[in-house]
């Protein structure tokens, strides 16, 4: 029996999560790509076992003439790359018509990050509400260890360790690292765990760290919008993002003399390249300072 274009999906989905070990919000970006070619495939009167490299071809350049960004671009590219190779792997096609998609050429931008006083600055909880007690433990929780938000929200009690220092979490692709964690950062999570969060789980049974009023898990939306009132609250002129804390710990780390490889490991980076852009971004602020500073820098 043939399996219909969902059926391939489904599989494809499936594949990226119990082979690949791809997150779900991958996953689901993936899915969007597919389902968008499956309609453009559709309108043309072909369908993905039969299509050809110049079908792929204009389904990009419908996606750049409404306007989607080069990077949006670039992950579709490799969400089809994977979904061809995939159906050619497992015998639903004979041929990969991916293979002479171009991606575009992308810029890598430098990641915005905080200085270290405006982060001594934020790191202030001001009236020791509960609700404060728990955004000030959360935040010097990512810019202590640089978790992702997704790691963040998904702590658990047992996670973190108080009297050794560390923090487990899972990252990309199910991949389970140890961070140590400040000695800041150990007090706060303590006077957090010491009583907020008890009156926030609302004698709820749930072991993850974060919670919110309601006493449920924090979602990334949620997270999002207390760094945006915590950012407003402390007098901040930019808007604030749990990436930007992630970009800190890593920049402040190279410019205090942490070396790359331990950077990299903390932050879960596959590859040692995606951690080199804080060493361009530690340069370019030496430059700065150069210029600054130096009287014949001009």
């Amino acid at each position: 029996m043939v399996a219909s274009e969902e059926q391939l999906i489904r599989q494809y989905l499936t594949f990226l999560h119990v082979e690949r070990g791809l997150s779900e919000n991958t996953r689901q970006a993936y899915e969007r790509d597919l389902r968008l070619l499956l309609s453009f495939l559709k309108q043309r009167g072909t369908e993905v076992r039969h299509c050809d490299g110049n079908d792929l071809f204009l389904f990009h350049l419908k996606a750049k003439e409404n306007g989607k960004a080069p990077r949006t671009i670039a992950r579709c590219n490799a969400t089809l790359r994977g979904f061809f190779a995939f159906l050619q792997e497992e015998g639903h096609r004979n041929d990969n018509p991916s293979s002479y998609l171009v991606t575009p050429k992308l810029n890598q931008p430098l990641p915005k990050v905080l200085s270290e006083m405006t982060m001594d600055n934020l790191l202030r909880a001001g009236e020791e509400t509960d609700l404060n007690l728990r955004n000030l433990a959360m935040l010097e929780v990512l810019y202590s260890s640089g978790l992702r938000v997704s790691e963040l929200i998904g702590l658990r009690l047992t996670d973190v360790s108080l009297d050794v220092g560390y923090v487990r979490c899972i990252g990309k692709g199910s991949k389970e690292r140890i961070v140590p964690l400040g000695e800041q950062a150990m007090q706060d999570v303590a006077r957090y765990l010491d009583g907020p969060r008890g009156r926030l789980s609302r004698k709820r049974k749930t072991d993850i760290l974060f919670l919110n009023v309601h006493g449920q898990p924090l979602t990334r939306q949620g997270v999002v919008h207390i760094l945006k009132k915590w950012g407003q609250t402390h007098n901040l002129e930019q808007s604030i993002s749990p990436h930007m804390f992630r970009h800190s710990f890593a920049t402040h780390l190279l410019d205090n003399g942490a070396d790359l490889r331990s950077v990299q490991e903390m932050l879960g980076h596959a590859d040692i390249a995606t951690t080199q852009i804080y060493t361009h971004l530690t340069r370019n602020r030496i430059l700065d300072v150069f210029r600054k500073a130096h009287p014949r820098a001009d």
